[in-house]
């Protein structure tokens, strides 16, 4: 195996086998499994949420795979927990509700996980996420400037005029893990001046939905099956301090799509 690759096909002498989570619509996890001529093999769909509220039953029956559903409200409510998971409780809760997927995980010998729109806390480790902002983006002090569930939101009230995706591989912090690859941008669209809309919390919350859903489309849905497709290829690694490297070369600020071209 190359040092520092994420997966070796060579080495391996067999395709990357992914798990793909979701909770929702799954739009991530259709675009993952619509890749053409993908090096990989998604080997099931796992969902935190049962019944109609997420679609990962239909996408398996179209896809063609087995799929498990383990409803993360059901587990918490059956055990009196809230779903945090910032106190130790609420953290060894989480392990336990993921010695499920771990073991459906080990079964089928998954080698990555691809979280295509789980909106769970996961403890497991091989896991991709794809996140709503442009993750190069830091602070003074080094910690990432849009993290958490209103990244779109915060880079509009910031006067951001673009948004970006990113993916990362994911650890026990909130977007805090290695960064793999950043999109193209998409330009910021307002119906009024940022001002006016910071007057009407309820507008802006729609401008900034708006703004999200343009971006999935031009952004999550580009890098999210490529990082997968380029790690299956064993043209992703990670150097000890956590960039990402393109066929061999450190990309500190994540794998940019023009350099594919």
């Amino acid at each position: 195996m190359t040092p520092g690759l994420i997966f070796d096909p060579a080495a391996a002498g067999r395709p990357l086998k992914v798990a793909a989570f979701m909770s929702g619509s799954g739009t991530n996890v259709i675009k993952l499994l619509e890749t053409p001529e993908p090096a990989f093999e998604v080997a099931f769909i796992f969902s935190d949420t049962a019944g109609d509220k997420c679609r990962g039953q239909e996408i398996a029956r179209r896809f063609d795979l087995p799929y498990f559903a383990y409803d993360t409200r059901r587990f918490h409510d059956k055990r009196g927990l809230k779903r945090s998971v910032k106190t130790p409780e609420g953290l060894a809760a989480r392990r336990e509700y993921d010695q499920v997927a771990g073991k459906l995980i080990k079964a089928f010998g998954v080698d990555l996980i691809a979280l295509g729109g789980y909106m769970s806390f996961l403890t497991l480790t091989g896991a991709v996420n794809v996140h709503p902002a442009d993750l190069s983006l830091v602070e003074a002090d080094g910690s990432r400037t849009f993290v958490g569930d209103d990244a779109v939101m915060d880079a509009i009230v910031a006067g951001r005029g673009e948004l970006r995706s990113s993916t990362l591989f994911t650890d026990l912090g909130v977007d805090s893990g290695p960064l793999l690859m950043v999109s193209d941008p998409i330009a910021v669209e307002l119906p009024a001046p940022l001002e006016e809309l910071k007057a009407d919390p309820q507008r802006l919350r729609q401008v900034a939905d708006d703004n999200q859903e343009r971006l999935k489309e031009a952004g999550d849905w580009v890098v999210f099956p490529t990082t997968i497709q380029l790690i299956a290829q064993g043209r992703l690694g990670l150097m000890e301090d956590g960039v990402v490297t393109l066929d061999g070369q450190a990309r500190p600020g994540g794998v940019r799509p023009a350099e594919l071209a």
